[in-house]
């Protein structure tokens, strides 16, 4: 998710829990070896033992459609140390598919085989090497084809968006395609596409039959879904949801990390980019964005944000209280295997 889940808010939304893994935006590969620091930019988690600071492994994604130049560059990613090195076939985006990358490729079955294959070779064997596809470009009839490809190339996960390159973003995700193609592959096989709450989670799962769930722009609308989906997976108990007083503290911290990590130009667009997300699951988050959305100065957004939070301690309900003091008791939550596993990745 160019642009928006990054390195900032992977920090953000880990340190909320219920993510076991995450997969770095995608780092284009054309006719260059990139030098390592284009590598720390996009994914400077590499500087942090390849986690997140909560400690959620990210693995680097690389977009291209060159098997030598891919290989090339994910050995000198693999000398950096990530947990993984992930393959995107799967962006839908039209300035991408010009040139040749991610769900274009999706009607070269054998390039994908190429790509996973020399990539595979490139970096140390107990490296995993991963993929994300959709169904296809224009239609799901070669889908399996693709996914056996990516398999007999070394990929030791896929992961399958339940829609095609023409579907792009519009509902609804066909999680029974992934069901065929997760009969036929002897590697695990992850489900993603339109999972926004926990029943869309549940359903996927069972139409899917996937135990593993990546999730893209329902973690950023809901930055509890994964601790909510990791919560029912487990069992009759549920984990009460992160209300917008929970949430204050964690935005707060979100504007603190773009204010020192991002150009001035870019911060307030960041915030607003985020609550413009919040606001189809946060009623509060309609209201923060219409107060946000004129203004720009780094200072007035420091004040408004501090005005907020002093109300939200002044007036935190005996819901929200407990949550925040059981993450601050145990920091953050984690425990299963996004962009996730035996509940959800980022």
């Amino acid at each position: 998710m160019e642009g928006l889940l990054d390195f900032v808010l992977r920090d953000i939304l880990t340190r909320i829990g219920g993510v076991d893994r995450c997969v770095s935006e995608f780092i284009r590969v054309s006719d260059t070896l990139l030098p390592e620091q284009v590598f720390k930019r996009v994914v400077p988690e590499l500087l942090n033992g390849g986690c997140t600071l909560s400690g959620v492994p990210v693995r680097p994604q690389l977009l291209g459609s060159d098997p030598v130049c891919l290989a090339e560059n994910a050995a000198r990613l693999a000398t950096l140390g990530p947990p993984g090195i992930d393959l995107n076939f799967g962006c839908p985006a039209k300035t991408v598919n010009r040139h040749g990358g991610g769900a274009a490729l999706l009607d070269e079955p054998e390039l994908l085989w190429a790509i996973v294959a020399a990539v595979r070779r490139a970096v140390p064997a107990a490296m995993p090497v991963s993929a994300k596809m959709r169904l296809g470009v224009h239609d799901d009839s070669r889908a399996l084809e693709c996914a056996l490809a990516l398999q007999a190339g070394g990929a030791s996960e896929l992961v399958v968006h339940a829609r095609t390159k023409a579907d792009a973003y519009r509902p609804p995700a066909y999680w029974e395609r992934i069901a065929d193609i997760r009969a036929e592959l002897r590697i695990p096989v992850v489900a993603n596409g339109e999972i926004w709450n926990v029943q869309d989670a549940l359903r996927c799962r069972a139409v899917s039959g996937c135990d593993s769930l990546m999730l893209g722009r329902g973690m950023v609308t809901d930055p509890g879904l994964a601790l909510a989906v990791q919560a029912a997976m487990a069992g009759p108990v549920q984990h009460p949801a992160i209300n917008w007083v929970a949430l204050l503290p964690f935005i707060a911290e979100f504007w603190h990390l773009v204010c020192t990590r991002l150009e001035r130009r870019q911060q307030a667009g960041r915030l607003k980019q985020w609550l413009n997300f919040l606001r189809r699951r946060h009623p509060e988050a309609e209201i923060a964005y219409g107060a946000l959305r004129t203004l720009s100065e780094p200072a007035d957004i420091d004040q408004w944000l501090a005005l907020q939070q002093c109300q939200a301690r002044a007036s935190l309900t005996d819901f929200a209280q407990p949550w925040l003091l059981s993450q601050d008791a145990k920091g953050c939550h984690q425990s299963i295997t996004i962009n996730t596993f035996r509940s959800s990745y980022v």
